[in-house]
Formats: structure tokens, sequence, C-alpha cells
């Protein structure tokens, strides 16, 4: 993956439960409003993270869809 958060791949988004998601979900987007801030102020230092963000909330809604539609499993508690 060249783009996007080291932790946010989609192999390590598969063994989160829905909450977990949700919150990394809410994460994503808080990051995302701060860095189009930053951006629209003028002090924004690296604008390949506005794009990384947005694949990483974009992974996130997929794999939550996948879900829905029975595409995806979530992961069984133990």
């Amino acid at each position: 993956m060249a783009i996007g958060t080291k932790g946010l791949a989609p192999d390590e988004l598969d063994t989160f439960d829905d909450e977990k998601l949700a919150a990394e979900l809410k994460k994503a987007k808080e990051e995302l409003f701060n860095l189009r801030f930053q951006s629209a102020t003028g002090q924004l230092e690296s604008h390949g993270r506005l794009k990384a963000v947005r694949r990483d909330i974009a992974r996130i809604y997929t794999i939550l869809r996948e879900r829905e539609l029975g595409i995806r499993t979530a992961p069984s508690a133990e």
C-alpha cells in the first residue's frame, strides 16, 4: 500500500469488530476535519495526508458495507 495509514490496511481492518471500526471511522473523520481546517488557513504541511485519510475512510466504509452484504464476515468473538 503506497498511500494510507499503515495500521489501516484491509487485512488489519478485517480483524476489527464493528465497534472498533466505528471508532476508527470517527477518529479518521476528525483528522480529516482538522487537515481541511489547516489547509484552509494555510498551515497544512503535508497535502498527501488529506488523500491518505480520505482513502482510509473509504476503506472503513467498504469493509462495513461488505459486512452488511455478507461478502465479508466480522471476526468471531472468542
